[in-house]
């Protein structure tokens, strides 16, 4: 009997135990953490592996030179995210009125869906940074310029402290400007802030291959095309099995559209109103795990590692930053006096920058995955939950997500004179190319992860035609045709599938057709 008791005494125990860790892991569950590329820099920037201990970098190295490639601030819904939205509130009123009519258990329906708009109800243009997006890149200002004193120790100038933008959305430029504002605070005569006027330079759209190379790049932008429905497909098993759990949860008819539109609407109330108990209530979360990957598998095959154009295209941005790390080596080689060279070179702009930008240069990757893209091979999709992965857009590219590049010099009696050091979110992380090391020496940095790509051209890998198989295949019968038809004597060797275009086969067809003509019909010609 006492040893019955004393096994009831522990199962009950573990049964609360199991409770207990079970409710505390719910309570630690924040949905803001899991937003995929929609997540507010100040929510992810303090999650990173607590496993890795960065290196201590010696007191007599000191940074000589910065790069920053950031994501703009948070943005407000697009102007067609908008729209959605208010299409999201009219089926919601379709909805509630069938479930009223065929008198469902409307008490499963949470109250907060009876006569819901839009928060952005009336609002018609969006994309705009907010507010909260503007104090993101000024705090990250105030912040860098106190993390490396010696580099923001000069009056301004823009050759020595370069600002970049992307032209065409304002959000990348209003978050430089927000940035610079923080950086220079204090250092000019302004307003109460002392706050200093400083330049942010754009290139136009059609040329900027080296922060919107994504807009500039043909082919990406028909690989983009032509695998969004595929993607979607990918997607339909995840939001098949949620909208099958709510239907069942709240009596609902709710379809995949709207599951998928409820999803953007948590994302956007969460990230931008920190409301969580509202669309973000609708899901366990379980399934917001679940959204989460089917986001990052989106994020992945089209703008990272799931095939190398979309990375390839960003080589002219690691190109820059490469050559402005040479300069700046240069320039402390040869002596050159402070004010005179450039410190610091800093740029604005999207997602579609930042993901190929990091997966150049080997961010979120084991040393085999590293290995498989030095080696031009694909890498596996992001792993499903409950299984962990390393590729996690919430992480890798949140509003105001960014990567900088530290150029450091060392004493000259150690092997290696200059070093590099990457931070992302403004952590520093491993390199795997650099045997996962935080610190790595410029010339390896250089030589094992700058230099296998720089052997690809952009204008080669974006705007190179490519024919499509079934053009070739008609050009290529075409070919035979003429050759057995028309040119058994003459030399056809210009008649290849290889220079010959659909175009150009015409314009072929029109002169042989008249030259066998004539040498026909009329023999006095011929010589001609």
């Amino acid at each position: 009997m006492e040893r019955l008791n004393k096994e009831v005494t522990a199962t009950f125990l573990l049964l609360f135990l199991s409770a207990l860790v079970y409710s505390n892991a719910e309570e630690a569950f924040d949905v803001r953490q899991h937003l995929s590329t929609v997540s507010r820099y100040d929510v992810v920037k303090g999650i990173f592996d607590n496993l890795f201990v960065p290196s201590n970098i010696p007191d007599q190295c000191i940074p000589i030179h910065l790069n920053l490639v950031a994501r703009h601030g948070t943005r407000a819904p697009t102007t067609k995210k908008l729209k959605e939205l208010n299409l999201l509130a009219t089926y919601m009123e379709v909805l509630l009125q069938d479930a009223k009519q065929q008198q469902l258990a409307m008490q499963k329906v949470p109250s907060w869906l009876w006569g819901w708009r839009s928060p952005w109800k009336g609002k018609v243009k969006g994309g705009e940074l907010t507010r909260e997006g503007e104090d993101e890149l000024y705090q990250l200002g105030l912040r860098i310029r106190d993390k490396f004193p010696q580099l923001f120790n000069e009056d301004y100038h823009p050759d020595v402290y370069s600002i970049k933008a992307t032209q065409i959305d304002p959000r990348a430029s209003a978050s430089a400007v927000a940035f610079g504002m923080g950086l220079f605070s204090g250092r000019g005569n302004l307003g109460p802030g002392h706050h200093r006027a400083f330049a942010v330079s754009t290139e136009t759209r059609a040329s900027d291959i080296w922060l919107r190379f994504h807009d500039c790049c043909q082919n990406y932008k028909a690989f983009r095309k032509s695998q969004e429905p595929a993607v979607d497909k990918l997607k339909e098993p995840t939001l098949d099995e949620i909208t099958n759990a709510l239907v069942s949860r709240y009596g609902l008819s709710f379809t995949r559209r709207e599951t998928s539109t409820l999803w953007f609407l948590c994302k956007q109330e969460a990230s931008l109103l920190n409301i969580t108990d509202q669309a973000c209530g609708l899901f366990t979360p379980s399934e917001i795990a679940l959204l989460e990957w089917m986001d990052d598998l989106e994020v992945f095959i089209l703008k990272g590692y799931g095939n190398a154009l979309n990375y390839r295209m960003g080589v002219p941005l690691l190109r820059d930053v490469i050559e402005s790390m040479e300069q700046a080596i240069k320039a402390k080689e040869e002596g050159h006096a402070p004010g005179s060279y450039e410190k610091a070179r800093l740029r604005f702009a999207h997602a579609e920058t930042l993901l190929p930008f990091s997966c150049l240069i080997g961010l979120f990757l084991d040393g085999s995955e590293f290995e498989k893209i030095q080696k031009e091979e694909p890498l596996q999709v992001p792993s499903k939950p409950p299984h962990r992965r390393n590729w996690r857009a919430s992480l890798a590219a949140p509003f105001a997500g960014n990567n900088m590049l530290v150029l450091y010099s060392c004493p000259a009696e150690s092997s290696n004179k200059y070093f590099v050091r990457v931070l992302h979110n403004e952590h520093p992380v491993l390199i795997p190319g650099c045997d996962n090391s935080d610190f790595c020496p410029f010339e390896v940095f250089k030589e094992r992860i700058v230099i296998p790509h720089l052997k690809h051209d952009y204008n080669t890998i974006c705007n190179m035609k490519v024919e499509e198989p079934e053009q070739l295949s008609l050009i290529s019968k075409l070919t035979r045709m003429l050759r057995t038809l028309f040119f058994q004597n003459d030399d056809t060797s210009f008649l290849t599938t290889k220079n010959v275009s659909s175009q150009k086969l015409i314009f072929v067809l029109q002169i042989y057709y008249h030259k066998k003509w004539d040498r026909c019909c009329h023999p006095s010609s011929a010589t001609v």
